[in-house]
């Protein structure tokens, strides 16, 4: 290596455990491109999904049931590309993960092309779960709301208003812990509940519209910008208005995670 050039290490399941048992909350932002991704990277967010959001905010879907692994793995190519620190998740979309087998492969096919450091699900699919991470696959799971069940749901609502939901919920993330799971995302549920859950289990919890007591905080990012059409999500911010460029705007972002000033009680359940 050159004595001009700079190495990076990319973060690792360890380090953002540590920053957990540190007490350190964790920011972490969609991103679909390498330009995107280069500029996330470069203000410090330590986490980046490549969602299947992709199909609401760069496609036009209405939903995210229609992305499919092919796709998903080509903008992990894009985002992998553009950072050099961050650690990166994509998703397993809609119907990718309905049997052992069929989500063994499709989780290695997007580790394997995508170059991605972990695969996130929907749902308590303990068993599914507890296979990849068997077979080497880190995981990361997602309760609350499921996107990806939109068509059984109707519409998009708050998870666990109710005692024997909130029940489940709680009962569920412990399952998916001791499945092997090394992250959990929580979206859109009560933040007591999920205030409950981030302090019980020993791995990282991550919320979106889930309160501030959460391990860490992730947005869409087209969100954070305010670049979302339609109804803005009560959990969202837009960092963008007031400052003078995206990437002050990612700043502002990762600040106010930081210092648990975001989310607000208003954007919170």
């Amino acid at each position: 290596m050159n004595s001009g050039q700079q190495s990076y290490k990319s973060l690792t399941i360890i380090d953002l455990i540590t920053l957990k048992q540190q007490g350190e909350k964790i920011s972490c932002l969609t991103a679909y491109d390498a330009s995107f991704s280069a500029l996330i990277d470069k203000v410090g967010i330590e986490v980046i999904l490549i969602g299947d959001s992709l199909g609401m905010v760069i496609q036009g879907q209405s939903s995210t049931v229609p992305v499919t692994i092919e796709e998903i793995i080509y903008h992990s190519c894009c985002v992998i590309r553009g950072k050099k620190q961050a650690f990166i998740i994509a998703d397993l979309p809609f119907a990718s993960y309905y049997s052992k087998m069929v989500a063994i492969e499709n989780a290695i096919k997007i580790m394997q092309q995508g170059g991605v450091q972990m695969v996130k699900l929907e749902g308590a699919q303990i068993d599914i779960i507890y296979f990849l991470v068997e077979q080497g696959i880190p995981v990361c799971g997602h309760l609350g709301l499921l996107p990806q069940s939109i068509n059984q749901l109707g519409h998009y609502q708050v998870k666990g208003r109710l005692q024997s939901e909130a029940d489940k919920i709680f009962s569920d993330a412990q399952k998916i812990e001791q499945a092997g799971a090394k992250l959990l995302i929580l979206e859109c549920v009560p933040a007591i509940l999920a205030k409950k859950i981030s302090a019980s289990l020993k791995i990282p919890v991550i919320g979106i519209g889930a309160g501030v007591d959460c391990d860490g905080q992730i947005l869409v990012l087209y969100d954070m910008l305010g670049l979302s059409d339609g109804k803005r999500p009560r959990f969202t911010q837009n960092f963008m208005q007031g400052a003078e460029s995206i990437e002050i705007a990612i700043q502002r972002y990762r600040d106010a995670v930081k210092k648990s000033l975001f989310p607000t009680i208003e954007q919170s359940y």
